[in-house]
């Protein structure tokens, strides 16, 4: 392992893998991967954008370490996390003969992580993958901890797995290359990690979010490990979500309504969602008594300095209702006897997780995008 690279341990007994984090790790991939393989093959999944950028180099790492590879590129966006979609990969990987024991690799973000992990779950009842994020957001969040799944016409990830990957390869420059609004939203995933319970986390991403969008080396790998470290100790004590890992989802149940009362589309990618949702969770928190006001204020603040939206005003073109949306959020797979579940905060840094929330002050929260 290189000065610059670092390696975070995901504690699972003997599912238990490593997450590399560094520069030049898609380069040297195949050095990494020919450990885990029982025979040199694997299969690549990766998108049409992403394979154009990074898949070049990936196959040139492969050769380099013997291993015979063929790949698919799916189309970029958020819609390919589809039934449609997951039936042409699996269809691929069953044509290319792919056995329980061979690897599949998924080289993209979140949506490619998300369904190839699906596809592997499924594919003769469980093959093994590895994950190569190339978005910030699929680096510190999706690549790691194994869930897996695709999205259906009731809302998103509705269906889907558990199935750890055996590694992630998380290449630092890989981001040089994605748009400042891609790196935004998968800075909203590690914000998240502060305000969830490292507080000083959190005071160091103010002072640092200007490197961190500009592209400092060293800023972004301390982000990411502070990042991964937090979601690896909570996967180890909580894999299937039964507990503590719903923290987790520190604004996701706003967000992923949100997501869906825009279609999946352009309008708000899942990191905008997530900026929002927070900023609603901790101003709830705030109405309700539970965390001081200031705490709200700061939080909105600094999404709004790292250039995030953080209010539903934010959002582009018309948004349902209050009624609507809470009805949206009731499809969120948290949902636990009917009653919404909400991660809210008792201060920065000290998230917790509740059913209890007075549905007429979330009603009134949801009310400042209405129109007069």
């Amino acid at each position: 392992m290189t000065d610059d690279m670092k390696k975070v341990r995901v504690e699972l007994g003997d599912r238990a893998y490593d997450i590399l984090v560094g520069p030049g790790l898609i380069a040297d991939a195949g050095h990494h991967i020919a450990p885990l393989l029982r025979r040199h093959r694997v299969a690549i999944v990766t998108d049409e954008t992403v394979g154009r950028l990074h898949l070049p180099a990936l196959e040139k790492s492969l050769d380099e370490a013997g291993i015979r590879h063929s790949a698919i590129k799916l189309p970029a966006g958020e819609s390919t996390k589809s039934f449609a979609q997951l039936e042409k990969l699996t269809e691929w990987l069953l044509g290319e003969e792919i056995e329980r024991g061979d690897l599949v690799i998924a080289l993209g973000g979140g949506v490619i992580g998300d369904l190839t992990g699906f596809a592997a779950s499924i594919l003769r009842r469980g093959v093994d993958f590895a994950q190569i994020p190339t978005t910030l957001l699929s680096q510190v969040d999706s690549s790691v901890g194994g869930k897996t799944g695709i999205n259906t016409k009731h809302g998103k990830n509705l269906a889907g797995a558990f199935h750890q990957p055996r590694l992630v390869l998380a290449d630092t420059d890989a981001l040089q290359t994605l748009p400042m609004r891609e790196f935004l939203a998968g800075y909203a995933e590690v914000v998240k990690y502060g305000l969830i319970g490292d507080r000083d986390f959190f005071d160091w991403l103010e002072a640092n979010v200007d490197r961190l969008k500009d592209g400092d080396v060293e800023a972004r790998i301390h982000a990411i490990v502070k990042s991964c470290e937090a979601k690896a100790q909570t996967v180890a004590a909580d894999e299937r979500e039964g507990g503590v890992r719903a923290l987790l989802n520190l604004g996701h149940t706003f967000g992923h309504a949100l997501e869906a009362a825009t279609g999946f589309s352009d309008r708000l990618v899942h990191g905008e969602g997530v900026a929002v949702g927070m900023t609603l969770a901790f101003e709830l928190s705030a109405r309700l008594g539970l965390c001081p006001r200031q705490d709200a204020v700061r939080v909105r603040q600094h999404l709004a300095r790292a250039g995030l939206p953080c209010s539903l005003a934010d959002i582009p073109g018309k948004l349902p209702d209050a009624d609507e949306l809470i009805a949206l959020m009731g499809q969120d797979k948290k949902v636990l006897d009917g009653k919404l579940t909400f991660i809210l905060a008792r201060a920065i840094g000290d998230a917790f997780i509740t059913r209890d929330v007075d549905p007429d002050t979330l009603r009134a929260l949801l009310r400042e995008r209405e129109p007069a």
